[in-house]
């Protein structure tokens, strides 16, 4: 592995990892946005340390030894647990004293007579509003209930695997003197809560505060929930959130969490919601705002922020029902029940990974967007301006409570650390097979073959410095795949052959199964996937010009072309949606796209012969300034300009890589597909419209093409934020609620059609 530090100050890193010999430990911090905490409790001799079964408990775990201990080491394992910090026994009189809560209340009891019972009634007030939020910890509840976790999750699944040198990163992190640590975490399943408050707890990083999100829950169960570490928004501030920073609620609430991180507790906040991925959900942005202002008001002097990734072969419960919101409030019963359903399938392997912790004092915002309208419509030329990006905000009925630069600048963070949980996670042996069966060999598939692309996938995934959560004999990690997908695979045997046929089922449910377990391929090759659209979309350009005769090895394309296609896709798609960090501006994503297409061997650099200089002092493209700026020409008695041949790229098959390029488009076609739908969806409803019938109408209009993929939530959800962000579709406010409705352009069936066709250009064979 070599180091060096390149022109802008940044340290980088390239390496050559061999299969089998090397394993990444990913999870940096960004440079860009955090730069004074790169390499603050990052250390490379930690990645030596291996892993640990963290459900495993032996009597090596206990102070005792002996064959009775043996049989009941679990639960002496648990009672020996500690507990680092515990909420403190006056927080209620801390919350009453606080200057922000007797600021509301005073201003609410002003004029009134009585003061000794106005005061008597917005403390009782207060106490109400502090109960919603939270409970006092149960020690006894919490070991038992830990107990029977970890039983639960001995019968779920095979492992539960954590880095131990991850986890001594944020134990390091935990010992920093006065500052408290907030867990940032992606959100799979209903289960991870537990999971993680339990991996916490035994861990030795204390029982954290777990936000619970917009699950609503049975009384019974937020109850026992609060118990155990949960905490809640108020009512009001649930219903009405752009209202939080006005009465007593709103100020309760920023008290409360300015007193547990003075308090050291670790905070745990889920920054999605497990049926719509890749998206920061408000209740997420509600607690990160409240994070932000208490630093910023110094209850604390800095949190540390801790980026996590869950990855599960199979995700817990199952499929995820569509539109699981509104549904009726989670029970005591359910919750039992869905256990129950649960053990009785094989869910295989769990990897819990952390990245490196990162101060939240040093992090620096942008406020970037994009216009991608005037490309669309053609009224206006393409502009490659890289110094914009697309940042999605919270709605109307957030802005209305932040001002624009805290908005602005907890939305990012929210991003990016969904982002970086993204990054750190690990991808599972069944997403592998999974995306294979679904992009590569959805028509069947021959298991030798299969072996063999699932190692050259697997080395792939390595070579792009990601993290696999499974090791072991290549044959048993794909017949282990095989056996969590068998329901959804028929298996034809065919001794005269010595080989087997697998082939996936051809069903609705089967696909969204199947793209659901392979969805966490594509952040992996998401830079590839983008530029192999925008090569699709080039080859679609040129296909009228080229001749019968001409192959895929034949065809040369331009740089300037190559980097205006990856630029509209990337103006038309969200960073989030692909694992893209925020920060990044359009043009180094671009510029970034391009080389790995290189690295990769889809492109290879094509340089005529009558135009290879010895000296090469071409202009590299979004370049600060000229190679030659610096040299002295005061000899030279030209005045002329040589003009400067622009850099031209030959299309390849890479070497051991057979359809590699297919694979990619395949890896995105889903999302392009859903958004070209998307586009041919607004000429169905009648505007204006309530977004959330919108949704409704748009999912029940992806589900009735025939041979469309199942519909996503989070896609459509994505589509017609991306639509709203270019402008394509307005809100505007009125008295029953905000409305949806078509912005002028689009009124008309042409610019739809524009729209569509733009879209389309990346998805057509």
């Amino acid at each position: 592995m070599k180091t060096w530090v390149c022109d802008s100050g940044q340290q980088l890193e390239i390496f050559i990892p061999f299969l089998g010999k090397y394993r990444p430990f990913s999870g940096h911090c960004c440079q860009t946005c955090t730069p004074k905490s790169w390499d603050g409790f990052y250390h490379k001799q930690l990645s030596s340390l291996g892993f640990r079964d963290a459900i495993r408990v032996t009597e090596e775990d206990t102070r005792y030894r002996g064959w009775l201990v043996r049989r009941v080491c679990g639960f002496l394992a648990v009672w020996d647990w500690k507990i680092p910090s515990d909420t403190p026994g006056d927080l209620p009189a801390r919350i009453c004293r606080s200057k922000r809560v007797r600021d509301v209340a005073t201003g609410q009891t002003r004029g009134s007579r009585g003061d000794g019972e106005s005061h008597r009634r917005w403390k009782e007030k207060a106490l109400q509003i502090l109960a919603e939020i939270q409970a006092p910890l149960s020690l006894l509840m919490l070991r038992l209930c830990s107990w029977a976790l970890l039983r639960l999750l001995n019968r779920l699944f095979l492992s539960v695997q954590l880095h131990r040198g991850q986890l001594e990163m944020v134990l390091q992190a935990a010992r920093t003197p006065g500052v408290p640590l907030v867990f940032l975490s992606t959100h799979k399943s209903q289960l991870d809560g537990l999971l993680l408050s339990f991996l916490l707890f035994s861990q030795g990083l204390g029982v954290p505060r777990v936000t619970v999100g917009g699950q609503p829950c049975s009384p019974h169960l937020r109850a026992l929930l609060g118990r155990l570490g949960g905490i809640f928004l108020p009512s009001r501030v649930e219903q009405t959130p752009s209202d939080r920073d006005e009465g007593l609620p709103g100020a309760v609430l920023a008290a409360y969490v300015g007193e547990v991180l003075r308090s050291r507790q670790p905070l745990l906040i889920f920054l999605e919601e497990p049926p719509v991925a890749l998206r920061l959900s408000a209740p997420a942005r509600e607690w990160l705002a409240l994070v932000y202002r208490a630093v910023r008001d110094g209850a604390v002097p800095d949190v540390l922020l801790v980026p996590v990734g869950i990855a599960y072969d199979v995700v817990p419960g199952g499929l995820h029902r569509e539109g699981a919101h509104g549904a009726q409030p989670l029970g005591l019963g359910a919750c039992l029940w869905a256990a129950c359903r649960a053990m009785r399938r094989n869910l295989g392997c769990a990897r819990v990974d952390f990245a490196e912790p990162f101060s939240l004092q040093s992090c620096r915002g942008k406020l970037l967007e994009e216009l991608l309208l005037p490309t669309i419509l053609g009224t206006w030329p393409s502009q490659l301006d890289g110094k914009k990006a697309e940042i999605w905000g919270p709605g109307p009925a957030t802005a209305a409570g932040l001002e624009a630069e805290e908005e602005m600048l907890v939305t990012e963070l929210g991003l990016h650390s969904l982002s970086d949980g993204v990054a750190c996670s690990a991808v599972m042996a069944v997403g592998i097979t999974s995306a294979l069966l679904l992009h590569k060999h959805r028509e069947g598939v021959f298991l030798s073959r299969l072996m063999l692309d699932f190692a050259w996938l697997l080395e792939e995934i390595l070579l792009r410095q990601r993290d696999v959560g499974f090791s072991g004999q290549l044959r048993a990690l794909v017949r282990h795949s095989l056996v969590l997908l068998g329901a959804r695979l028929t298996l034809y045997h065919l001794s005269p052959l010595g080989d087997v046929l697998v082939v996936p089922e051809a069903s609705a449910k089967a696909l969204r199964e199947l793209g659901q377990h392979s969805a966490a391929i594509l952040p992996v090759f998401a830079s590839e996937a983008v530029g192999a659209c925008a090569i699709r979309a080039l080859l679609l350009e040129m296909l009228p010009f080229l001749g019968a005769t001409v192959g895929p090895s034949g065809i040369v394309l331009s740089q300037d072309e190559l980097h205006r296609k990856t630029l509209e896709l990337l103006r038309l798609l969200p960073p989030n949606l692909l694992g893209f960090q925020p920060c990044q501006p359009l043009d180094c994503r671009s510029q970034d796209i391009v080389d790995k297409l290189l690295l990769c061997g889809l492109l290879e650099a094509e340089e005529p012969e009558s135009e290879r200089w010895v000296c090469d002092l071409a202009p590299r493209p979004f370049c600060k300034r000229q190679p030659w700026t610096g040299m002295d020409f005061t000899d030279s008695d030209s005045d002329s300009e040589v003009e400067v041949p622009k850099r031209c790229f030959k299309l390849r098959e890479p070497q051991g890589s057979p359809g590699f390029l297919l694979f990619l488009c395949r890896l995105l076609s889903p999302v392009l597909r859903t958004y070209a739908r998307a586009a041919a969806f607004l000429d169905r409803p009648s505007w204006p419209q309530p977004e959330a019938a919108c949704v409704e109408s748009l999912l029940q209009f992806l589900a009735e093409e025939d041979g469309f993929e199942p519909p996503n939530r989070s896609l459509a959800l994505s589509s017609l934020q991306t639509f709203k962000e270019m402008g394509v579709l307005e809100e505007v406010r009125t008295p029953a609620g905000p409305l949806l409705h078509l912005a002028q352009p689009f009124r008309s069936r042409a610019s739809q059609e524009k729209l569509e066709a733009f879209i389309q250009q990346f998805t057509k064979p």
